[in-house]
């Protein structure tokens, strides 16, 4: 399109057309054509002149005019010219006014056409990019379909028919075979203004999608009578949802399963064959840990609380069911309770508890001076410390079957004792090995931890903040952690102070 080729009449129209198929303003594209207009026009009288051109809305006449300042002192003479030269031209301006002046019509040549065909682009390019974030800044959350047009090693691109976004390559299904021309639903996750426009970015991978795709299948969903309560999923191989249902007379699992398991299986096609498992959710965590580990069946539960870790028992021969493929089963089943679980044997855990029984007991019998009976006793109350006995009332100890008053008192007594010395002793290696008080007094981690850190050369709180969650969890062992992640916390609390005001200041 060259501007000198455009009849006054057809400025509009064409104005109307663009409008049209870039889906923008009308308004957007004239101002566009008066900028170029208004640009070709100092190309002629000056580049240095304040040249403004206005297309009339209506017919499509172009008047273009040199603008003039009325001012005090002139600072630029080429737009501005004293109060004093107005009253000798007979002007009737003030100051802060400015003398119009009609400029006959421009004949665009090759150059200055192109030049305004160009701004005319750009203009166009810009509104069409503000209309497009506009239009997909508020849409974060929702399904989006679109036609496959590029597919590169590390990104596919979509066209959404008004928009262009990006599938990155770890929002893919793993595996999926996407060829330019085929249809494909996605999640945006993300739009962003960006200097070369807004990004538009989409995913296949993420938890959000499935549960997105699970609101467009059940109405029950979609009308908030079952909730998706969680979702844990490894894209394109498996996954397990945990729904609940608002409503005591709908079955939340029949609900999402669907008729001969019509709903669910029109998400695992979408998801090329991902299998999918709904599980029942429960606010007892026992129970939605059960129903998450399924097909599985735990014979047994024992739960650490504080440690947000369980241990399940299942039979020998549904080890492997319990486990899953490379790990698969357990992790989902953790992922989706928030709770590390462990699996063991009911051989392995009968193991497991006698080792633990002699260890606590052998702990009691040397730090306490107590026989073997008593120790026993102790730990088959579930006494796992000797600061559990130590914080112990004489009431709770003298309810142990056997107990009497002289004995609970005396028993109290040497806990108390032995914490104490215990506690000295950490405290003058801690000193002694020149720990400094910013790791001493951190509070995330026991002194005794503490201790091991320091033996280990880690004497200050820089020094741990230093560390990564694998180097932590091998020096304090899995007594202290549940997993590297619980560690990487403890890792990251130990950073807090390199963010103060202070120190980013510094």
């Amino acid at each position: 399109m060259e501007v000198k080729s455009i009849p006054r009449l057809e400025l509009i129209q064409v104005a109307e057309t663009v409008s049209r198929e870039k889906s923008i303003d009308k308004e957007e594209v004239i101002l566009a054509m008066e900028e170029a207009i208004q640009k070709a026009a100092r190309s002629k009288y000056g580049l240095e002149r304040d040249i403004r051109a206005d297309i009339d809305r209506k017919n499509g006449s172009i008047n273009i005019a040199q603008f003039t300042e009325v001012v005090e002192k002139i600072e630029n003479e080429a737009t501005q010219m004293t109060y004093q030269e107005a009253q000798r031209r007979n002007l009737d301006l003030g100051i802060g006014e400015f003398y119009k002046q009609t400029l006959p019509p421009i004949d665009f040549g090759r150059i200055a056409a192109q030049t305004a065909k160009q701004v005319i682009s750009q203009k166009v390019r810009e509104a069409e990019r503000q209309r497009q974030f506009q239009e997909y800044k508020d849409r974060v959350g929702e399904i989006v379909v679109g036609t496959i047009k590029r597919v590169d090693n590390h990104s596919v691109t979509i066209d959404l028919g008004r928009a262009e976004a990006v599938i990155k390559k770890d929002h893919m299904i793993p595996r999926e075979q996407l060829r330019p021309g085929d249809r494909l639903r996605s999640f945006i996750i993300e739009v962003s203004e960006e200097i070369k426009g807004p990004q538009i970015f989409l995913s296949r991978a993420s938890n959000e999608f499935l549960s997105a795709l699970f609101t467009q299948e059940v109405p029950e969903i979609y009308d908030g009578i079952i909730e998706i309560k969680g979702v844990a999923r490894e894209p394109g191989s498996r996954a397990k949802i945990s729904a609940f249902s608002n409503d005591p007379s709908i079955d939340p699992v029949g609900a999402c399963v669907g008729m001969r398991g019509s709903r669910v299986q029109a998400v695992v096609s979408e998801l090329q064959g991902e299998k999918i498992e709904i599980i029942p959710w429960s606010e007892d965590p026992v129970t939605f840990v059960i129903n998450a580990l399924a097909p599985a069946e735990p014979s047994k539960v024992v739960m650490d609380e504080d440690a947000s870790r369980m241990e399940v028992v299942v039979p020998d021969d549904q080890l492997s069911l319990a486990i899953g493929r490379r790990g698969q089963n357990v992790r989902l089943a953790s992922q989706l309770t928030g709770w590390f679980v462990d699996i063991l044997t009911e051989a392995e855990e009968s193991e497991k508890r006698q080792e633990e029984f002699s260890e606590r007991s052998k702990i009691f019998i040397e730090a306490l001076d107590i026989d073997d009976v008593i120790a026993h006793l102790m730990v088959s109350e579930g006494f796992a410390t000797i600061a559990d006995i130590a914080e112990a009332s004489i009431e709770e100890l003298i309810s142990i079957e056997g107990f009497d008053e002289d004995i609970s008192i005396e028993l109290s007594k040497r806990a108390q004792n032995f914490v104490k010395i215990e506690d000295e002793r950490i405290d003058n290696s801690l000193k002694k090995l020149q720990v400094s008080e910013d790791l001493y007094n951190f509070d995330s981690l026991s002194k005794s931890s503490i201790l091991i850190l320091a033996e280990n050369k880690i004497k200050t709180l820089d020094e741990l903040a230093e560390l990564d969650s694998e180097e932590l969890f091998n020096l304090l062992g899995d007594k202290i952690f549940n997993n590297e992640d619980d560690a990487g916390s403890v890792i990251m609390k130990a950073r807090q102070h390199w963010f103060s005001e202070d120190n980013i200041d510094e």
